[in-house]
């Protein structure tokens, strides 16, 4: 068995915390982490001094500033959230409703950034969360974009269920897949929440590719198709502003 470096377990130490666990003291860290207390106590030790982690007044560590600084500055994510947040913004003015900016890693999808309003309809995503590609509408514009092994990576495994109406079946799954490539847009009414729906459409990159899903979260009623003009206008935006010209950001 290889023995794990000790930048492995630093990392395995940072990536415990969460909007769930923004602090916590060493031994959790160390249950959480499956380390030795002792091991985690010193590389601790180490990440704070470096800026990467930080102590609470009670002893507890929590993710330090000079990680949030290093990792905002150097984003690869970075050019396309400051392209898209001018439209996003306008965007979240006319819908008043949750406007999220989301790309593909790997198997999931991890939303960049989103703007919220007072009295909006219940989303549970948040910046730096994740989802499964099929199971919101920012994920299944950037599946049925997805390079066909990482299609059929995703619909080979596990299609886990939020509520009733997630579909889980492979062959629906890529039936909506083929459809959000012709009509340019995802509708997922009830997918993560029974009360909401989500609502997105591709961003294309320098050349054509889709780089990003931009999606609106609304109540889940009849209205909801209501908002695919404006965020065909907004994605369109941000391509241009991304370098594109009109021709290259078809949605």
């Amino acid at each position: 068995m290889t023995r794990e470096s000790v930048l492995g377990r630093a990392v395995r130490i940072i990536e415990v915390f969460g909007p769930d666990a923004p602090a916590l003291g060493v031994s959790e860290l160390a249950r959480r982490t499956g380390l030795h207390v002792a091991t985690v106590s010193r590389l601790v030790e180490h990440l704070v001094g470096y800026g990467w982690l930080q102590r609470d007044a009670d002893r507890k560590v929590r993710i330090g500033m000079r990680l949030w600084e290093v990792a905002s500055r150097a984003s690869p994510a970075l050019p396309l959230r400051e392209a898209a947040m001018p439209f996003m913004e306008d965007l979240h003015a006319v819908v008043r409703q949750h406007i999220q900016l989301a790309v593909r890693e790997g198997d999931e999808v991890l939303f960049l950034e989103r703007l919220s309003a007072r009295r909006a309809v219940i989303n549970l995503t948040r910046i730096a969360g994740r989802l499964p590609l099929h199971a919101s509408s920012s994920g299944e514009v950037l599946l049925a974009h997805a390079p066909a092994e990482v299609q059929e990576r995703v619909l080979g495994g596990v299609l886990s269920a939020f509520t009733p109406y997630t579909v889980t079946d492979p062959k629906a799954l890529r039936a909506r897949l083929a459809d959000i490539r012709r009509d340019g847009f995802a509708l997922c009414a009830g997918f993560i929440d029974e009360r909401a729906t989500g609502v997105a459409v591709p961003v294309r990159g320098p050349g054509g590719p889709v780089v990003a899903a931009l999606g609106v979260v609304v109540p889940n009623d009849a209205g909801a198709r209501t908002v695919i003009p404006a965020l065909r206008a907004t994605a369109l935006g941000i391509g241009r502003a991304m370098g594109l010209s009109p021709d290259e950001n078809r949605v």
